[in-house]
C-alpha cells in the first residue's frame, strides 16, 4: 500500500518534494499544506488546503517550513498522530529539538525524522561512519561555494529586507565566508539591516558580508556543495584519509532526502531521530533483503 505524504510548505524545497514523491513508486502525495492566503490556485492536480485534517488519511507530513517554524508545528502534528519528516538546519539547536520532539512523538504515538536534509542529514550520516572508520583525527566540513537556503531564509526575516540571498565560501578546515545580497525595503537603514543579519545566529559564527543591490532574483542560482575529509587513525595505524565530495542542486536533494526519511518516519518506534539514527535500508523502497543483495 501505498505510503500517504502531505507537505507543508510550498517554497523551492516543497515543490522539489513534491516532484520526489510523485516520482516515488511506493508514495501517493495526499495534499499541500499552504496558509490561507496562498490557495486561491492549485498546482496541477495537487490539492491545497489549509490544514493537514482536510486532506483525510495521512501517513507522514514534510514540513518544508523555515527552521524556527519547525519545533512548534512538528510537536503539533505529532500529538495529533501525524508522524513528521523537518529539515531543521540549526545544528546547534538539534539535540533541544530531537528531545522535545521525542516527547511530542511519543505522546502521539508516532515519529519524527528531524534534521534531514543534506546538511545536517546526509553529510551527518558520512561524517559518523568516517568517525567509526577513523576514530580518532579532525573532520572538516567545508560547504559551498553556494546557495544556503537556511541562511537566505534567516536574512529575509530581517525586519527591512524585502528579498534575500545569501550564498556559502568556503575558506577551508571547516571555515566560511557569508555574502549576502539584500534588497531593502524603501526606507530601510542599511547599516541597521546589515547590523542585524551579522548578529543572527545563523550568521554569528562566521565571516558575513552583506551586500545591498537592486533586485535578487537575477543573481539566484540553486547548486551547492560540499567537501568532508577526516584525517585520522584507523586501529594503531595513522595518517587514514577519508574524503566524501558531492555538488548539488541544494532544494532538489533536500525534498528528496525528506522524502527518503518519510519511509523511516512510518517505521520507527515513537520518538524522535535524526538521520545518524535511522538504519539506511529504511530510506530505500522495498524490502530489505532485495537491498543487501543489490547494495553489499
Amino acid at each position: 500500500m501505498a505510503l500517504k505524504v502531505a507537505i507543508m510548505g510550498w517554497g523551492h524545497v516543497g515543490q522539489a518534494a513534491a516532484k520526489a514523491v510523485e516520482l516515488a513508486p511506493d508514495m501517493e502525495l495526499c495534499g499541500v499544506v499552504r496558509r490561507a492566503s496562498s490557495l486561491p490556485s492549485r498546482e496541477g492536480k495537487i490539492p491545497q488546503v489549509a490544514r493537514v485534517e482536510d486532506l483525510g488519511e495521512v501517513d507522514v507530513v514534510l514540513l518544508a517550513i523555515p527552521s524556527r517554524e519547525v519545533p512548534a508545528k512538528a510537536a503539533e502534528l505529532l500529538q495529533k498522530g501525524y508522524a513528521t519528516v523537518d529539515a531543521f538546519d540549526i545544528h546547534s539547536e538539534i539535540p533541544a529539538l530531537r528531545k522535545t520532539l521525542n516527547e511530542s512523538g511519543r505522546k502521539g504515538g508516532k515519529a519524527a525524522l528531524t534534521a534531514v536534509g543534506w546538511d545536517p542529514g546526509l553529510d551527518s550520516v558520512m561524517r559518523a561512519l568516517f568517525q567509526a572508520a577513523a576514530p580518532r583525527g579532525i573532520t572538516y566540513t567545508d560547504f559551498g561555494p553556494g546557495l544556503s537556503l537556511g541562511h537566505t531564509v534567516a536574512a529575509k526575516a530581517i525586519s527591512g529586507v524585502k528579498d534575500a540571498l545569501s550564498l556559502t565560501f568556503p575558506m577551508g578546515t571547516g571555515r566560511h565566508r557569508r555574502v549576502v545580497y539584500v534588497a531593502l525595503e524603501d526606507g530601510a537603514d542599511p547599516e541597521k539591516v546589515t547590523r542585524a543579519i551579522k548578529e543572527d545566529p545563523y550568521f554569528a559564527h562566521d565571516e558575513t558580508h552583506v551586500e545591498v543591490v537592486e533586485e535578487v532574483a537575477s543573481l539566484m542560482d540553486a547548486g551547492h556543495g560540499v567537501v568532508i575529509s577526516r584525517k585520522g587513525s584507523a586501529g594503531a595505524s595513522a595518517n587514514q584519509l577519508l574524503r566524501f565530495e558531492m555538488r548539488i542542486d541544494n532544494p532538489a536533494l533536500t525534498g528528496q532526502m525528506m522524502v527518503a526519511a518519510a519511509r523511516a518516519a512510518v517505521k520507527m518506534a515513537p520518538g524522535a531521530y535524526t538521520l545518524i539514527e535511522v538504519p539506511p535500508v529504511y530510506l530505500l523502497p522495498g524490502e530489505a533483503e532485495g537491498w543487501v543483495a543489490r547494495l553489499v
